[in-house]
C-alpha cells in the first residue's frame, strides 16, 4: 500500500508541471490580455524542480516559452515590452529552477549515501537470530521507516547461553549513525556478558558499564533482557515497553516490572539496583517484544497502534508467520510509511518441539 502511495504521489508530481502551464494558458486565452497571466507560465519550471531533473526542470522552462509566444501572439502582445518582461522572467525563474534542481539532488544522493551506510551497519549488527533455540520458537520482524526517516538504533539478540536462552532488545535515543555506533556497543556488551554472567542482574550491569564509558550527554538506551529457564520467564526492563505475554488459554496481559529502572545509561540515577521480574512461561505461551515504534504509530485520524486489541492476530502455529502477519496489520493501520523504525521479536514456547536449530535464523526484513 505505501510503495502504491509513493508511486501516485511520484506521478502527481510529474505531470503537475504540465497541468500548471495547462491551466495557466487556458485562463489567460478566457480572461484575455488585460490580467496578463502570461508569467504564471513559470509555475511549470518551478513545479519541475521539485522532482525532476536539471533536463527536465530546463526542458519544462522552454515549453513554458513556447507556450508565451503564440498566447502572446493571439493577445497581440508579441515584441511588446511586456511581453519582453515575461519572455525573461520565464528564463531567469528556469535558470533558477534548475539550480534548484541541481543542489536537491545533490542533497538527496547525499542523504541516500549516509543511509545506506547506516543500513548496512545495521545489517552487520543485527544479524540473523535462530528460528528455534532450546524449546522456544522464534519470529523476529524488522521493518525501516520511511526513507524520509533517519536511521533508528532499533536492535536486538538471541543466544543459547548455559544458563538458558537469553535475549536482548532495545531503542536507542536519537537517529542517524550515533544511533547505530551506540548500538554497536550494547550489541557488543551484551554478547559477551550473557555467556560469561549467570545472573541476568549482572548482564544488566555489564551493559551499563558500557554505555557509562562511551556515552556523553544525556544519551541513554530502553532495552529488556530476558531469560528463559525451567518454566519461567526472567524480565530485566531498562524503561522499555513491557512485552505482551498471551498465555495458551488466550489470557494477555503486558509484563509491567514490579520496580521502574531508568534506561541504560542513566541507571545510576535509579536508588536501588535493577531486578529482573519472573513470571511462568510454560507450554503454548508466547511474549512478543517490541520497541516504541510498534504502541506510538498512528493512523490518519492519529490514533495509536492498539497493540493490545490485535493479540488475535498472533494465532498462526508459525510464529514468524504470525509475527508476519501482525507486522500487515501494523501497515494497514497506519495507511502509509512508518514513521519509526519497528522490531518485534515473538518467542512461543514448545516443550516437544525436538533439539534447537541456531542454523534456521531467519534475516530481518
Amino acid at each position: 500500500m505505501a510503495a502504491k502511495t509513493d508511486r501516485k504521489s511520484r506521478a502527481l508530481l510529474r505531470s503537475l508541471p504540465f497541468a500548471a502551464i495547462a491551466a495557466v494558458a487556458c485562463v489567460d486565452l478566457l480572461a484575455g490580455p488585460r490580467l496578463g497571466f502570461l508569467p504564471l507560465l513559470t509555475l511549470g519550471p518551478t513545479f519541475a524542480s521539485v522532482s525532476g531533473s536539471v533536463r527536465r526542470t530546463m526542458a519544462i522552462g522552454a515549453l513554458a516559452l513556447a507556450v508565451s509566444l503564440p498566447l502572446a501572439y493571439v493577445s497581440e502582445l508579441l515584441l511588446t515590452p511586456q511581453n519582453n518582461l515575461t519572455i525573461a522572467t520565464i528564463i531567469a525563474v528556469t535558470g533558477a529552477s534548475a539550480l534548484a534542481s541541481r543542489l536537491r539532488i545533490h542533497r538527496e544522493r547525499e542523504l541516500a549515501n549516509v543511509r545506506l551506510v547506516a543500513e548496512a551497519a545495521q545489517r552487520v549488527l543485527l544479524r540473523p537470530v535462530p528460528r528455534r533455540a532450546d524449546d522456544l520458537h522464534i519470529g523476529l520482524s524488522y521493518t525501516s521507516a520511511a526513507a524520509e526517516a533517519q536511521i533508528g538504533g532499533d536492535l536486538y539478540e538471541v543466544v543459547t547461553t548455559p544458563a538458558g536462552v537469553r535475549l536482548l532488545i532495545g531503542d536507542v535515543q536519537g537517529k542517524g549513525l550515533d544511533a547505530v555506533e551506540i548500538a554497536a556497543w550494547v550489541l557488543g556488551a551484551f554478547r559477551e556478558a550473557a555467556y560469561d554472567e549467570p545472573e541476568l542482574s549482572a548482564v544488566g550491569q555489564r551493559l551499563e558499564n558500557s554505555l557509562v564509558r562511551h556515552l556523553s550527554g544525556e544519551k541513554f538506551v530502553t532495552a529488556i533482557i530476558a531469560e528463559v529457564h525451567d518454566g519461567e520467564i526472567s524480565l530485566l526492563n531498562f524503561g522499555h515497553p513491557a512485552p505482551l505475554v498471551i498465555r495458551h488459554d488466550g489470557h494477555a496481559f503486558f509484563a509491567e516490572p514490579q520496580t521502574e529502572c531508568p534506561p541504560l545509561g542513566l541507571v545510576s540515577l535509579s536508588p536501588s539496583p535493577a531486578r529482573p521480574s519472573r513470571l511462568p512461561f510454560l507450554d503454548g505461551d508466547q511474549i512478543l517484544f517490541y520497541t516504541d515504534g510498534v504502541i506510538e504509530a498512528r493512523d490518519p485520524f492519529r490514533n495509536f497502534y492498539p497493540l493490545f486489541e490485535r493479540t488475535k492476530v498472533l494465532t498462526d502455529e508459525d510464529p514468524q508467520v504470525a509475527l508476519d502477519e501482525l507486522r500487515t496489520d501494523l501497515l494497514d493501520h497506519v495507511g502509509g510509511p512508518l514513521g519509526d523504525d519497528v522490531a518485534m521479536l515473538l518467542l512461543r514456547r514448545r516443550c516437544d518441539s525436538g533439539p534447537s536449530d541456531d542454523d534456521g535464523g531467519r534475516a530481518a526484513e
